[in-house]
């Protein structure tokens, strides 16, 4: 016959009674409600991680063995739960979508060294001249001709 799993009470029972403790003085000593105690023992109330950091300080064992025989008690009551077994046999188990073969590009990409690599085209000193603001009804500057002086 398979040993049963351990619950949080009757952990907690266990525990007691080798340290010969009561539910009050174990509330006193670990600092929380005789009632959540008491909840705990009759398997109405759960082992939040407050409860279980407050244990293991006292008692020793982790934190986690305290949260897993939690974890492990609702998950047996789940399991008992006649209205959601009828619901969780009516969802169907998730199916990935197959894996759609990647369109081959139809012209590589430049790389950005490709572009570095050709010269920079150098600026007129026409692109460097700023253009005049044009006001309303001004009239463009007029250009200085200047003669050739020959020589004589």
């Amino acid at each position: 016959m398979p040993k049963s799993k351990p619950t949080p009470a009757t952990a907690l029972i266990a525990l007691m009674g080798d340290y010969q403790l009561n539910p009050f003085s174990l509330s006193k000593a670990i600092s929380l409600s005789n009632s959540a105690i008491l909840q705990i023992l009759k398997g109405k109330g759960k082992i939040t991680v407050p409860t279980a950091l407050r244990l293991a300080k006292f008692f020793g064992p982790n934190p986690e063995y305290w949260l897993d025989l939690q974890r492990e008690a609702d998950l047996a009551d789940a399991a008992q739960n006649k209205e959601l077994s009828s619901v969780l046999k009516g969802i169907n188990k998730a199916v990935k979508p197959k894996a759609q073969p990647k369109a081959s590009p139809k012209a590589p990409a430049k790389s950005a060294k490709a572009n570095s690599a050709k010269p920079a085209k150098k600026a007129s000193l026409s692109d460097k001249r700023k253009p005049a603001a044009k006001a309303s009804g001004a009239k463009p500057a007029k250009k200085k001709v200047m003669k050739k002086v020959k020589p004589e």
